[in-house]
């Protein structure tokens, strides 16, 4: 018991050199590369989904979006995939860069700085990808 190595370090560098002895290209395998995998859906197809589709006079999907992220942030900002996915999906919907830290920004009075700070991480890596066009108020 002379290691002060974390058990949990100790059983992911296990598992990263069991992984590599069965496949030496799963060393630098990351799930994050799955999120490109998942295509953006076309805002008329989020609006017939999940926006005006369902209620004519109800939330269009820019607006589902927003309070879905806001929600996300709410929750500990843990699922960064989710954030990701979701600040993709709001940009194709006609949410602004503006609108989408505004949202997150809001969350800081009630799921506090640090859950503000990480999904502002999470949606600033999307923006900085499509910071080529569309959307850069």
């Amino acid at each position: 018991m002379s290691d002060p190595t974390n058990p949990f370090e100790m059983m992911m560098r296990q598992a990263q050199e069991m992984a590599k002895a069965m496949n030496p290209a799963l060393e630098s395998f990351s799930p994050k590369g799955f999120e490109k995998l998942w295509p953006t859906m076309p805002k008329e197809f989020m609006e017939m989904s999940f926006g005006r589709g369902m209620s004519k006079e109800g939330l269009d999907a820019k607006t589902r979006l927003l309070l879905t992220l806001a929600g996300l942030t709410m929750l500990g900002a843990q699922s960064d995939t989710q954030i990701r996915l979701t600040v993709r999906h709001a940009l194709e919907a006609g949410a602004t860069r503006d609108e989408i830290a505004e949202t997150i920004a809001q969350m800081s009075m009630f799921a506090g700085i640090p859950s503000m700070t990480r999904a502002m991480e999470f949606a600033r890596e999307v923006m900085d990808e499509n910071s080529d066009g569309g959307n850069d108020k």
